[in-house]
């Protein structure tokens, strides 16, 4: 006999018990969409937060790690080293200006001096200083270091001459501590001034800038005939001018990390970092011997506005103390290359004799 079979049939949930478990799913639904929104708004307050903190704050830490962090410029070189750079009768040594500020400096000592100089310490060089030679503090141009090869190039001149000099790095610059100012440049110009003056005796101090350096120079000479003191004597080489000159950008904008784009969203760092660099009014108000150095091709500063100068400095003293030698522009100097001119030892010779 066959079995009758029985098949259960699935019991269906009374319309009551649906409407409950839809209230349920709605009332989770609901929950979970409000958690949602919840963390949506928490994530914007998150957002304009740290956008408002990045908008003031970002960029003075980002500069806050280029400033004391930043990474040493030319790479793979040892300012500590000048002996690397041909110069093996140079020490380095740091000088402190003020507080917080430190300085490199090379001293080369006369030519004459090379073999005596082997192996001395510092006490050697600075008491060097005193014995009666021509001593030159030479402050190089807007980029690089003491090691550019035009540096070293006028160095070798000055020391084959027979002259001491002194090679300071701008505060900012190279191994230096501190941030690249135009009063910054000039208080470590005079503190150096002063430091080889207290060493160097009745020696002949010359100074000689070159492009941003003869800015710090004349500075330095208006500071210091404030104080009742001339130089006894200055070579101007490359000499720019605010006045007759326009800066197309900001001289020390190399020094601020700026990374792409950035300047879309932050202001220019160096926005506050204001500079004169008054070398008309300076020159009007020296009273030292003055001679221009200047390449007829310079392609940085027109050799017009050497001119310039050279008539404001001849107006404010005369001809016999003011002079302007110009470099043949067939030559290819341009504005860093006059220490290859072989006239130049001959002028420079010419000008410390005549102090």
């Amino acid at each position: 006999m066959m079995k009758k079979r029985i098949v259960k049939t699935e019991e269906k949930p009374s319309t009551s018990s649906e409407a409950r478990g839809a209230a349920r799913d709605r009332k989770k639904g609901g929950a979970q969409h409000h958690w949602l929104s919840k963390r949506g708004v928490l994530a914007l307050i998150v957002v304009l937060t740290l956008g408002t903190f990045s908008l003031v704050k970002l960029p003075e830490l980002i500069q806050h790690f280029v400033y004391v962090h930043r990474i040493r410029v030319p790479f793979f070189i040892d300012l500590q080293q000048p002996a690397d750079f041909s110069l093996n009768h140079t020490i380095n040594m740091y000088l402190t200006s003020e507080e917080g500020i430190s300085f490199g400096v090379w001293q080369t000592v006369p030519a004459s001096l090379w073999k005596e100089a082997q192996g001395k310490d510092l006490a050697w060089y600075h008491k060097s200083l005193g014995d009666g030679r021509p001593v030159f503090i030479y402050f190089h141009g807007n980029t690089g270091t003491r090691a550019a090869p035009h540096r070293v190039g006028v160095a070798k001149i000055l020391s084959t001459l027979d002259y001491h000099v002194l090679v300071p790095e701008y505060r900012g610059f190279g191994d230096s501590t501190g941030e690249p100012t135009e009063d910054g440049l000039t208080t470590d110009a005079l503190f150096l001034y002063n430091w080889v003056k207290a060493r160097s005796g009745n020696s002949l101090v010359v100074i000689w800038g070159h492009s941003l350096g003869t800015a710090v120079s004349t500075n330095t000479a208006a500071k210091l005939i404030e104080m009742g003191v001339v130089f006894d004597g200055v070579i101007l080489e490359g000499a720019f001018s605010t006045a007759g000159q326009k800066l197309t950008m900001h001289p020390f904008t190399w020094y601020y990390w700026k990374f792409p784009g950035m300047g879309y969203l932050f202001p220019e760092p160096w926005a506050e970092n204001k500079l004169v660099f008054a070398t008309h009014e300076n020159l009007k108000k020296m009273r030292c011997p003055i001679l221009f150095l200047h390449s007829e091709d310079d392609h940085v500063v027109p050799i017009e506005i050497a001119d310039q100068l050279y008539e404001v400095a001849v107006k404010a003293q005369n001809t016999e103390r003011v002079k302007l030698v110009k470099f043949d522009g067939s030559k290819g100097y341009l504005h860093n290359g006059l220490y290859r001119d072989p006239k130049l030892p001959d002028v420079i010779k010419n000008f410390v004799t005549s102090l």
